[in-house]
């Protein structure tokens, strides 16, 4: 099963430079190229998206279509700078994504809050050229090309980070990340799965895939995870379930963390790697 002969990630936007050159963020964005066209996820916190773009010379302005996996401010502050290079472009997203989304920390006696959501009012982009197409379901967005949706949270062990809320009337609420999708790409080589952090678990991510699309293997799992910032339990559970999984190459980045990411290469062996700003990965 596949139709993409040619694929080409590239990260634009991630926390780690491995190389000597472009600017590191807290944050996500890949340049996706295909046999059909240009696309771009996520848009990382709006530091070094378009910089790194002219460094890794990839053209913003030849990107058909933008898909944002979540809307935290670090996969979407950036879109007002992609905007002003590509002009009017479909973005496609979750009904939710424009959720008053927070983290709530405590320490002591005191509660700290901070707005994590998209930094920019819908209208404001709109008016820069964001054609909003807001979906729950999984599609088919271009031929090969899959959007989640809502991923179903099917097992008891990916709970998630307690700390990120929504904020409901005067209260604030663990924020159940419906909006939280990941992008497939339907290949020569099998599928390739590209995440944003994951909030759904990457478990649950990839069972509701393997189950879409009818598949037991994947040759390619790469984003970020937010397994290193997980309880002790989601990590190891997670680690277990994914070497049940058949796959060929994983990537790890931003979320994951670093000391987290070290594990899971050391456990899961040399299909893994770390995927900072410019790793390119492409079918072999």
């Amino acid at each position: 099963m596949g139709t993409i002969k040619d694929l080409r990630l590239t990260i634009l936007c991630e926390n780690v430079i491995a190389s000597l050159v472009g600017i590191g963020e807290h944050g996500f964005a890949v340049y996706i190229e295909t046999d059909y066209g240009d696309y771009l996820f996520d848009t990382g916190s709006g530091i070094g998206i378009l910089q790194n773009a002219d460094t890794f010379k990839k053209d913003l302005k030849k990107i058909k279509k933008v898909i944002l996996s979540h809307g935290h401010y670090d996969h979407t502050g950036g879109l007002p700078q992609v905007l002003s290079r590509v002009g009017e472009i479909d973005v496609f997203c979750h009904p939710s994504v424009f959720d008053e989304k927070y983290s709530v920390t405590k320490d002591k006696n005191k509660i700290e809050k901070k707005f994590i959501g998209i930094p920019q009012r819908q209208l404001f982009l709109e008016e820069n050229g964001a054609r909003f197409k807001f979906s729950k379901v999984f599609q088919e967005i271009e031929k090969g090309v899959y959007l989640t949706g809502e991923i179903p949270r099917t097992n008891d062990f990916e709970v998630g980070d307690e700390r990120l809320c929504v904020k409901s009337g005067n209260n604030f609420i663990k924020d159940p990340l419906l909006d939280d999708q990941a992008l497939v790409f339907s290949t020569v080589k099998g599928m390739v799965v590209l995440l944003g952090c994951a909030h759904a678990g990457i478990i649950n991510t990839l069972n509701f895939i393997a189950k879409k699309l009818n598949v037991d293997r994947f040759y390619a799992v790469l984003g970020g995870t937010h397994l290193g910032l997980v309880g002790e339990n989601q990590f190891r559970r997670s680690l277990e379930a994914l070497k049940d999984f058949k796959i060929d190459r994983i990537g790890f980045s931003h979320c994951t963390g670093i000391e987290a990411s070290f594990i899971l290469k050391e456990k899961l062996g040399l299909n893994a790697f770390y995927a900072s700003v410019g790793k390119v990965f492409e079918l072999e």
